[in-house]
């Protein structure tokens, strides 16, 4: 029997030997029928020096009938009783955030220096790859989408509908928002955005690969304004400074992620990326909440349909009885 088995109302059990008590402690019924006349009865009765009495027919049935006949009530007890199997209640995802994604389009991203299956790629096209598998992670999250060069602009608003954030991802490329990287606008537009929605749980994922080229707004001081806003920051520094072509400043993205109490991470390559991701999956978790409602599957029609078919059969049985003790009179009459 499965573990999720169980009976709405065991109490019905307790009235299995009903039938039982009323068999024994309550009279029989009796019905009264008019009797035959004889002309010769008490001629008959002077011959055989009997005296008249009230009698009774009690009609008996088989032990057979009777067994089929209490296996159909305990088999219709147990229909009663509500057998069910019952499901683990269901986990829904709890809205518990805002999540944006800052990232970082300029044309430094367009350098093929990272690897896709074993082929040169760029870097925005392994970072966006494995950026589609993190977004459709990421349920119950409200995601945004803020990509950045020389200007930053929201390319997708808050939204749960993440399979449209995922579109909108797959549409962005290098160059749409100029060429430089101004890291201090993209922090202050993700603020903004942060400000004009009420859930309070707010976390930003940057991801870049050069050093801030702004004068309007210093990185570090953007920070400080996300952290009077209580928004988490999580920077992603894109590629390995050790080598040619890599201009990162780490320094920065550590002191804004040290500011806003998030944490930074370096991502040399498309393996260290998804690792990333995987670590900022446990950092800032889905949550779940138990739905009170159980999944139940009502089993109550198999011992209904079981007491159908145990009177069926007896009826059958009864039937082709009565019909062979018929025609065995029959043919003791003829002979």
């Amino acid at each position: 029997m499965p573990d999720n088995f169980e009976i709405a109302y065991p109490w019905v059990f307790f009235l299995v030997p009903l039938p039982l008590l009323i068999y024994f402690f309550l009279p029989a019924l009796r019905i009264k029928s008019a009797s035959l006349f004889l002309p010769v009865f008490n001629k008959a009765l002077d011959y055989t020096r009997q005296k008249p009495r009230k009698s009774a027919l009690v009609k008996r049935r088989n032990f057979l009938v009777w067994l089929g006949l209490f296996l159909c009530w305990v088999l219709l007890l147990v229909a009663i009783s509500s057998p069910q199997l019952v499901g683990k209640p269901e986990m829904k995802v709890k809205t518990s955030r805002n999540f944006l994604i800052a990232a970082d389009i300029s044309f430094s991203m367009a350098q093929s220096d990272w690897t896709i299956n074993g082929k040169k790629a760029r870097r925005w096209d392994a970072v966006k790859q494995v950026m589609h598998e993190f977004i459709k992670k990421r349920k119950g999250d409200r995601m945004g989408l803020i990509f950045f060069a020389s200007n930053a602009y929201i390319q997708a608003p808050f939204t749960p509908d993440l399979q449209v954030v995922d579109q909108m991802l797959e549409e962005a490329d290098v160059g749409m928002a100029g060429q430089l990287t101004y890291i201090g606008k993209a922090i202050t537009k993700g603020v903004e955005m942060f400000e004009r929605d009420t859930i309070k749980t707010k976390v930003m994922l940057l991801l870049t690969d050069g050093v801030d080229a702004g004068s309007d707004i210093l990185p570090l001081d953007a920070a400080d304004l996300a952290k009077r806003d209580t928004v988490r920051i999580y920077t992603i520094g894109i590629g390995d400074p050790g080598k040619a072509g890599v201009d990162l400043d780490e320094r920065t993205l550590q002191e804004i992620a040290r500011v806003t109490n998030g944490q930074y991470f370096r991502a040399k390559d498309k393996a260290r990326l998804e690792e990333i991701y995987t670590e900022l999956d446990t950092l800032e978790p889905i949550e779940y909440v138990e739905e009170q409602n159980k999944p139940i599957t009502l089993l109550y029609y198999y011992p209904l349909g079981a007491a159908i078919g145990v009177l069926l059969v007896m009826m059958v049985i009864l039937t082709i009885v009565n019909f062979i003790k018929l025609f065995n009179q029959r043919k003791e009459l003829y002979v």
